[in-house]
């Protein structure tokens, strides 16, 4: 897993290995706007988690999700955490659980 300083600068690198669709957190899937894709929980796994501490603003506060769909589609999910948290699924919450292998 490659490390970065900066959310920008992982979303950039991510981009450049393949990870160029955008998703949103829904209650219970993932949303990708521009293509209307819905991906339940079975339908996706997470590859690696970057988190990102605000220094200075809490609300800078976020994880980002490389994620890989089942048809072989990658993307990312970039998620504020904190107060700023959505209510999300049960389901939905165990994969967002991500523990790398090593």
């Amino acid at each position: 897993m490659k490390t970065y300083d900066t959310l920008t600068e992982a979303l950039e690198g991510l981009r450049k290995e393949g990870f160029i669709q955008d998703y949103n957190l829904k209650h219970d899937h993932l949303h990708c706007q521009p293509d209307d894709i819905e991906l339940r929980p079975a339908d996706f796994d997470i590859v690696d988690v970057y988190r990102f501490e605000g220094m200075t603003d809490p609300g800078d506060e976020a994880v980002l999700y490389a994620i890989e769909a089942k048809n072989g589609n990658k993307g990312t999910l970039v998620d504020a955490y904190g107060m700023y948290a959505e209510a999300i699924s049960t389901e939905m919450a165990q994969k967002l659980r991500y523990t790398p292998e090593y």
